[in-house]
């Protein structure tokens, strides 16, 4: 244990951290102090998985405006983490031969080729290249929190591009996608295929759908002193979708936390992020439970596109099948071979395989939205430790 080391305005940390590793111990407690850019931190975990053994486990701070204590136990919204958790599942359906990457996505959802996608593939869906960031009609209020009716709306729409010839951050349909191609194959939801297949054998906390259960469990999103709410988010980015759902209050209520937009609505802390990004790293297998053939993660993580990203201004991106890689500038601090996926205000998951690191940072106060500078600085700290 860290001994309940106090950052200097008092916060307390919890849990454990491997003497190699004090210095990354040293920096997520400045983060409650003097992050460097920003707010302190008011609630937040990090944890770092070396060569499938946990090296660090903290966490501190409070997981609501009032004060209730981050706990062990304690989980939050990871915002688009939750993409590369969708991807890992088609990958897992990969791995048996269920799926094919260079197939059309029409084969596994037949209603998918109108509005002229016959030919989209399952390779395009997955790396951002499909043209359906958004819906152009709204919805009917609600109607977010419904997965089948989202996906049956993005399987009538028409591309906002011609696929493949241009990539765009698919902010909250990725998951609708992807998810959707999930459960046609497979017949589960993409919340219970997770849960089943990746989460509970990894005894990760980890969660696309939260049931009221857990609600005890999970910290409370709280804005930043000073921001405004809508400030974080770029309605254009969206299109007809919310902007408010990335934010409080909506993104702490009830109808947001039960649904399966497996873009943007995981729920989990750092030690599962670490330890499914940890077993990632090291071939795809930790304590006997293989996630994934490491032929598979070859495929899922080869870059497939970077350049100028369609949906999100002035930033280049370069995907992966369901992951940023090094050449995007959403990707500061990763090795050259590393890979991973970020969500709003900051939080972070990553596997490098060249050092054999898993790593996962999770905070419950949104700051800006593409706030990197805080898991940079963490990832620093790793690399230290590493020598």
């Amino acid at each position: 244990m860290t001994g309940g080391r106090e950052a200097a305005m008092g916060t307390t940390l919890s849990g454990e951290c491997d003497a190699a590793f004090r210095d990354v111990e040293a920096v997520f407690a400045e983060l409650f102090d003097d992050p460097g850019s920003g707010p302190p931190e008011v609630g937040a975990a990090v944890a770092v998985v070396h060569e499938g053994r946990p090296v660090v486990d903290l966490w501190g701070g409070a997981a609501d405006a009032a004060g209730r204590p981050w706990e062990r136990d304690t989980i939050v919204c990871v915002f688009s983490c939750t993409k590369a958790m969708a991807a890992l599942s088609a990958h897992r359906l990969a791995d048996r031969g269920l799926l094919d990457y260079d197939a059309p996505v029409a084969r596994y959802w037949p209603e998918f080729a109108q509005g002229g996608k016959g030919d989209v593939t399952v390779r395009q869906l997955m790396s951002n290249q499909a043209g359906l960031p958004a819906l152009r009609n709204p919805m009917p209020p609600g109607a977010v929190f419904d997965h089948r009716a989202v996906a049956d709306a993005l399987a009538a729409e028409e591309p906002f591009w011609e696929p493949g010839t241009a990539h765009g951050y698919h902010t909250l349909t990725y998951g609708n996608l992807v998810g959707e191609v999930v459960r046609r194959i497979d017949g589960r939801d993409l919340g219970a295929f997770f849960d089943a297949e990746i989460a509970r054998p990894l005894g990760a906390e980890f969660l696309i759908g939260v049931a009221p259960e857990h609600d005890a469990h999970v910290a409370e999103l709280v804005h930043a002193p000073g921001t405004r709410p809508g400030a974080a988010v770029d309605p254009m980015t969206l299109t007809t979708l919310d902007p408010f759902l990335l934010e409080p209050p909506l993104a702490n209520s009830r109808p947001w936390r039960a649904a399966q937009i497996a873009a943007a609505n995981g729920h989990g802390n750092a030690r599962a992020l670490a330890r499914i990004y940890g077993a990632l790293a090291q071939g795809g297998a930790v304590d006997g439970v293989t996630l994934l053939s490491p032929s598979t993660i070859t495929l899922a993580t080869e870059p497939q596109v970077r350049g100028p990203d369609r949906t999100i201004p002035d930033v280049v991106t370069e995907y992966a099948l369901g992951f940023f890689t090094s050449g995007s500038d959403l990707a500061r601090g990763y090795g050259p071979r590393a890979f991973g996926h970020g969500g709003a205000y900051g939080s972070l998951g990553l596997a490098d395989p060249e050092t054999g690191i898993g790593f996962g940072f999770v905070f419950n106060q949104c700051v800006e939205a593409l706030s990197l500078g805080r898991a940079e600085r963490l990832l620093e700290a790793v690399a230290r430790a590493l020598g």
